[in-house]
């Protein structure tokens, strides 16, 4: 569906006042391009779902223009706040491939011999990180010899690290959604519900309450909602569905995602299918118990290492120290941006996040934490948008935070 470009909507982001605070960067750091690559950027910038390899070219003054796949050139232009004309396509004809529309409209249409060009580049455990490719900087290098290459994309990062009304407003959104698929996922595995489904039957249930409340993806790059049950959840992190059927005694993890206006839900609920044995209980309650440990110390000041010390600290208080993996979040921004917390590189790994990074009000993320007791085939996981304010921090899924036991 088009954008539609109404400025009294909770929802709205104005822009053209991003681009323009990216120039202002650009000159501060004596850039004269920008070329935004990654999924993130398009998305920060364009305001629309973009999949496709794009290129998006920033000048020191003026609107940007993006370079899209062909097939969907036309979509993106409909959905994005660009001009239609600076929405453009690429295509493997001559002279129309990727290296040669971007290098023309530097040297031609901008009519820059010359300067300095700021890139996207670096690591990332997310696959669809979209950085510059070697393969793209060589050939980019050849186009426009007389240019220096400068790695910039902190400046993407740096000003999309607090977030706006327009961006807090669609993830509060986007959480009632996930919070719709968690409500009816609950209703159908409620009273006997469970026994023949199959994890990816509960994910479908899910999908579909959540597209009927207004998601338009479930997000993530797996492109998919990661359901366990019984051993599975002592796997750790990423567990797309499988046609494992639910068992009587075992646990059960929901992790369910949704999108809306490109902002992010991600919220993660675990259940135990009665009968429940003392020792599956007592794993449950310390997991409880550490989340909401952590969530009561997310506060402006804090850190992630001091986070990190509090949920190990309780953890040793609990004699389940061993089960918890130690940390307590991943990023989470518009589609494309979910890896990285804190947009500064120079922790002591860089692209990771900074252990040191200071909590600040505005900052959005998820707590995310694991506990895998694989041994014992039991784990479960907590995955829950927060927003760091004055005091703490605001869970914006809220579906209640337990670990319940069904019949």
């Amino acid at each position: 569906m088009p954008r539609k470009f109404d400025q009294t909507s909770p929802y709205w982001i104005d822009n053209r006042a991003r681009v323009v605070a990216i120039q202002k960067l650009m000159k501060e750091k004596g850039l004269d391009v920008y070329l935004g690559t990654r999924p993130r950027t398009l998305s920060f910038i364009l305001d629309a779902f973009c999949p496709w390899r794009s290129f998006l070219i920033i000048p020191a003054q003026g609107d940007p223009v993006l370079y899209t796949f062909l097939v969907d050139a036309t979509r993106v232009a409909d959905e994005t706040w660009l001009p239609t004309d600076n929405v453009r396509a690429y295509a493997p004809m001559g002279g129309q491939d990727q290296i040669t529309v971007v290098s023309s409209m530097i040297t031609e249409e901008l009519g820059l011999a010359k300067g300095r060009l700021g890139v996207e580049d670096g690591i990332s455990t997310y696959t669809p990180e979209g950085n510059l490719t070697h393969y793209e900087w060589e050939m980019l290098q050849q186009a426009l010899p007389s240019w220096e290459f400068v790695n910039a994309h902190s400046l993407v990062d740096g000003l999309s690290f607090i977030k706006d009304a327009g961006t807090i407003a669609r993830f509060r959104e986007a959480s009632r959604i996930v919070d719709e698929g968690q409500k009816v996922a609950r209703a159908a595995i409620e009273h006997g519900g469970w026994k023949g489904m199959t994890e990816t039957e509960i994910a479908g249930i899910a999908a579909l309450a959540m597209r009927r409340a207004g998601s338009v993806s479930e997000w993530n790059f797996a492109g998919l909602n990661e359901i366990s049950s019984g051993y599975r959840t002592g796997l750790g992190a990423c567990t797309p569905p499988t046609n494992r059927k639910f068992q009587a005694g075992e646990p059960l993890m929901l992790d369910f995602h949704s999108m809306f206006m490109l902002a992010l839900g991600d919220h993660s609920h675990n259940y135990l299918i009665k009968p429940v044995s003392a020792s599956l209980r007592r794993h449950a309650d310390n997991f409880v118990d550490l989340v909401e440990t952590v969530l009561a110390n997310y506060k402006p000041g804090a850190t992630p290492s001091s986070l990190s010390a509090i949920m190990m600290d309780r953890a040793e208080v609990l004699g389940c120290a061993d089960y918890i993996l130690p940390g307590c979040e991943h990023g989470i921004g518009l589609f494309g941006d979910e890896w990285r917390i804190g947009q500064a590189t120079d922790g002591p790994f860089p692209y990771w996040t900074d252990p040191d990074h200071v909590y600040e009000k505005g900052e959005l993320l998820i707590c995310a934490m694991q506990y895998a007791a694989p041994d014992e085939g039991v784990g479960f996981r907590y995955e829950n948008p927060i927003l760091i304010g004055e005091n703490g921090c605001e869970t914006l899924s809220k579906f209640p935070l337990a670990i319940e036991e069904i019949d």
